[in-house]
C-alpha cells in the first residue's frame, strides 16, 4: 500500500462525488437550473472537494509521520535491546532491522524484529488507507445530504480555494523565513569564533583548521574579500557580454524581425537556456580556456589555464537567452499606440525605440538584468571548471579566481563537523549572498520607482 495509490484513490473519489453532486443538484429542482442558487458544477465541486480534503489530510499525516510512528513502535518492541544505546547506535540498529531482508543477514534475532517491522508497516499503511477512505466517504455523503437548492455552493468553493491559496502563500513565507533564520543563527555561531571584521575585510581565505588541539594544522584565515572580488569580477564579465547581446537581440526580434524570422530565431536562442551548466563548464574548460591561453601566448600575455575571463565569457553566453526572452516579452507588451504616436510625430523607428519603447519597458528590462545578475552570482559549475578554486585577490581577469558559491560547495562537501569554523563559514557566505541579492533588489526597486514617478 503506497501513498501514491491512496492519492489516486482520493482523486477517483473526488471525480465520483463531483458527478453525483452535479446530478443530485439537478434532480432537486427537476432540471430547472433557475431554481438553484449556484450552477450545478458548483454543487458538484462542493461534493468532490469536501470528500477529497479529509482524505488528503489523513494522507498528509501518513506521508509526514509514518516513519516516526514506525520507529517509535519498533523501539518499543526492541525493549531492553534498545535501552541505553546512544542515538547513533540506536539509529544504526533501526537501519539494520529495516534493511534486514535486503542484506539477507543470518541473525535470527534481527529476522524477528524485521518481520515485526514489516508486518507493523503493512498494518499501519492499511490503517491510514482505510481511515482516509472512510473520512472521504463520510464527508462526501454528508455534503450530499446537506445539499439544498438555496445553498451557496459557489461561495463555499471560492472560500476553499482562497484558503488553499493562502495556505500555500503561508508555506512559502514560512519557508523563506526559516531559510533566513537558519542562515542567521549558524552565521552567529561562526562569528562567535571568527571576528566579523576579519570576515568582511580580511584579504586571505584559507579555511583549513586543525580538528584537535594537538594536531598540526592551520588556525584558518576567513577573509572573504577574495571571494567577493572573484564573484563580482566573473559576474561583471558575464553581464558585459550578456547584457548588450541579450537586450539588442530582444529589440531586433520585437521591433525589426518579421514573424517567420522570429518564429525560428527565438526558439533557437532559447535552446541555450536548456543546456545543462555542466556542459557549459566542459566547453569553458576544454575549448574557451585553452583558446584564451593560446591566444595570449601569441601576443605575449601570460594567461592562467583557469581564468576569470573564460568563466565570465561562457557564463555570459549561458544567460543571454534569459535576458533576451524576458526583455522581448516586456518590449512586446508596450502599447502599439505609443509607437504609432511617436512615428506620427515624425520620429524614426530608431528614435521611437530609444526614446519611447525602451523607457516604457525599463522596469521589465531592469528586472531581466537583475535576474540574470542573480543567476550569474549563483552559478557554480562553470566557475569550478573554468576559473578554479584558488581564492586570489585580484581584478585581473586573466588570473584564476573563485566565487562564494564554489567555496560553499567545497566547505560542505564530504563529512564535516558542523561545530567547526570551517563548516560554519559556509553559512556566513550564504548570508552574505542573501544580503547581496537583497541589495540588488532594493537598487532595482529604487530605479523602477524613480522611472515611474517621471513618466506616469
Amino acid at each position: 500500500m503506497s501513498v501514491f495509490l491512496l492519492f489516486v484513490t482520493l482523486i477517483v473519489f473526488l471525480t465520483c462525488f463531483y458527478y453525483v453532486g452535479k446530478k443530485r443538484s439537478l434532480l432537486m429542482v427537476n432540471g430547472d437550473i433557475r431554481k438553484l442558487h449556484s450552477l450545478p458544477v458548483h454543487y458538484g465541486w462542493a461534493a468532490g472537494v469536501n470528500s477529497f480534503i479529509p482524505g488528503f489530510l489523513v494522507l498528509s499525516v501518513w506521508a509526514l509521520f509514518e516513519g516516526t510512528i514506525l520507529d517509535h513502535l519498533l523501539i518499543l518492541n526492541l525493549g531492553e535491546k534498545a535501552a541505553g544505546l546512544a542515538p547513533f547506535e540506536l539509529s544504526n540498529l533501526l537501519n539494520n532491522v529495516k534493511s534486514f531482508f535486503v542484506s539477507d543477514s543470518p541473525d535470527e534475532t534481527l529476522r524477528q524484529y524485521a518481520q515485526y517491522y514489516a508486518s507493523t508497516s503493512e498494518r499501519l499503511a492499511w490503517s491510514f488507507f482505510l481511515a482516509a477512505i472512510a473520512a472521504s466517504s463520510l464527508s462526501g455523503f454528508f455534503t450530499l445530504k446537506k445539499m439544498k437548492p438555496d445553498v451557496n455552493s459557489r461561495n463555499n468553493i471560492e472560500n476553499i480555494i482562497k484558503f488553499i491559496l493562502m495556505s500555500f502563500s503561508i508555506i512559502a513565507i514560512v519557508t523563506t523565513i526559516g531559510i533566513v533564520f537558519s542562515l542567521l543563527f549558524e552565521s552567529i555561531r561562526f562569528f562567535d569564533q571568527v571576528s566579523i571584521t576579519e570576515f568582511v575585510f580580511g584579504t586571505k581565505w584559507s579555511p583549513q583548521t586543525a580538528i584537535r588541539i594537538d594536531q598540526v594544522g592551520s588556525s584558518g584565515a576567513f577573509g572573504a574579500v577574495p571571494l567577493f572580488m572573484g564573484t563580482m569580477l566573473i559576474t561583471a564579465i558575464a553581464m558585459i557580454i550578456a547584457g548588450p547581446i541579450g537586450l539588442l537581440s530582444a529589440v531586433y526580434m520585437a521591433e525589426f524581425s518579421d514573424k517567420k524570422v522570429r518564429k525560428i530565431a527565438k526558439p533557437l536562442l532559447e535552446i541555450l537556456a536548456g543546456i545543462p551548466t555542466v556542459v557549459y563548464g566542459f566547453i569553458a574548460a576544454l575549448v574557451v580556456a585553452p583558446f584564451i591561453r593560446n591566444t595570449g601566448e601569441l601576443i605575449g600575455l601570460e594567461i592562467a589555464s583557469e581564468s576569470a575571463l573564460a568563466a565570465g565569457i561562457v557564463m555570459g553566453v549561458m544567460i543571454i537567452p534569459l535576458i533576451s526572452s524576458l526583455s522581448d516579452d516586456v518590449i512586446s507588451v508596450v502599447p502599439q499606440s505609443l509607437r504609432e504616436g511617436s512615428l506620427g510625430l515624425g520620429a524614426t523607428q530608431t528614435e521611437t525605440i530609444l526614446k519611447v519603447i525602451l523607457p516604457s519597458a525599463l522596469p521589465g528590462i531592469v528586472g531581466a538584468l537583475l535576474l540574470a545578475t542573480s543567476r550569474a552570482i549563483g552559478e557554480t559549475m562553470i566557475v569550478v571548471m573554468a576559473a578554479g578554486m584558488a581564492a586570489n585577490l585580484t581584478v585581473n581577469p586573466l588570473e584564476a579566481v573563485t566565487t562564494v558559491t564554489v567555496q560553499i560547495v567545497a566547505l560542505l562537501t564530504g563529512d564535516q563537523e558542523f561545530a567547526s569554523a570551517k563548516t560554519l563559514s559556509a553559512f556566513a557566505l550564504g548570508l552574505a549572498l542573501f544580503v547581496t541579492t537583497l541589495a540588488l533588489n532594493a537598487v532595482a526597486l529604487i530605479i523602477v520607482r524613480k522611472y515611474r514617478e517621471q513618466y506616469d
